[in-house]
């Protein structure tokens, strides 16, 4: 387990649902990655690059909807600028699931 947080260092990380527009490969990743654009409906479009090819094909991930954090700082990846990090957890086989809600949400909705 990480170091204990305050409910107030939490309230800080800005957690939203988002929907994957577009999916592009990302040759010069050093590990395979794709580069997403998602839509968080009213705070805009953000890019980020993510290591998720192992269970998802670039079809599978259109139009899906995922949860990010959308505050941290943009991270450049290569010549790619990350604007925001796709959230998933390792599976049994160490591949990335994302995570989701259970149904759909409006894009930009705050994780409270």
């Amino acid at each position: 387990m990480l170091d204990t947080i305050s409910f107030e260092d939490f309230t800080k990380v800005d957690i939203r649902t988002g929907t994957i527009i577009d999916v592009s490969d990302f040759p010069k990743a050093h590990k395979p990655a794709y580069q997403l654009s998602i839509d968080f409906g009213s705070l805009g479009i953000k890019k980020s690059s993510a290591q998720i090819t192992g269970i998802y094909t670039k079809e599978d991930l259109l139009n899906k909807q995922i949860i990010a954090i959308i505050n941290f700082k943009p991270k450049q990846i290569a010549n790619f600028i990350s604007e925001c990090l796709v959230l998933g957890v390792a599976n049994t086989d160490g591949d990335i699931v994302l995570l989701q809600t259970s149904a759909p949400t409006i894009n930009g909705a705050q994780i409270n």
